[in-house]
């Protein structure tokens, strides 16, 4: 499909967003951890899904996640039960405060489902840190390539952040979605970036 230049209106009660995909085709060299590093990453076997929600929300909820919040119950514990997918915790001193998730489902591929930091560790190198743990547990397997997307909703550092940790860019697409503050699935102020229409 090829899209018209110049401007395409986005109707009300919906959200636009340019998504960018990233892949790495081979480990990078090796990054730094933030010294010192305040945090443990805890994997999580089986993750409730009360818990997982909690955590979710409270990562994504400035940059409007919202694909696992739309999901029933049975949709989401077949994704993160799946022994192809693994969740882990980033553990501080105050509780959970980050996300790691990494698909294995395809064979010879991880993907970095979902990756980041409560806002309280914002700042901190907590990003870092969890981005090093993400890219020694991918590699750690039989694959040949790591990707991950992110789009313009997310933080505006998160692009860059993925090319510096590896990542290198492929592929843009548009994604256009219902709102989900408009739906009650974020609270109306959450994403004061993204005006709501």
């Amino acid at each position: 499909m090829s899209l018209p230049d110049g401007y395409t209106d986005v109707p009300a009660g919906k959200i636009a967003a340019i998504v960018t995909a990233l892949e790495m085709r081979a480990p990078p060299p090796a990054r730094p951890d933030p010294v010192p590093a305040p945090w443990t990453l805890r994997a999580v076997p089986r993750p409730g899904l009360d818990w997982y929600r909690d955590l979710y929300r409270r990562v994504g909820e400035d940059w409007l996640w919202f694909s696992r919040l739309r999901m029933s119950d049975a949709e989401l514990s077949s994704i993160i039960h799946d022994p192809g997918v693994s969740v882990f915790a980033l553990a501080a001193e105050s509780g959970d405060e980050g996300l790691l998730e990494l698909d294995f489902r395809e064979p010879g591929t991880c993907e970095l489902a979902f990756f980041g930091v409560s806002p309280r560790q914002l700042g901190t190198g907590a990003g870092r840190w969890l981005m090093n743990r993400a890219i020694d547990r991918a590699w750690a397997q039989p694959i040949g390539r790591f990707w991950v997307h992110t789009c313009t909703l997310d933080h505006p550092a998160a692009l860059q952040f993925y090319v510096r940790s590896g990542f290198v860019p492929y592929r843009r697409q548009i994604e256009v979605a219902d709102d989900p503050r408009l739906l009650g699935e974020a609270p109306r102020g959450s994403a004061a970036h993204i005006p709501i229409l």
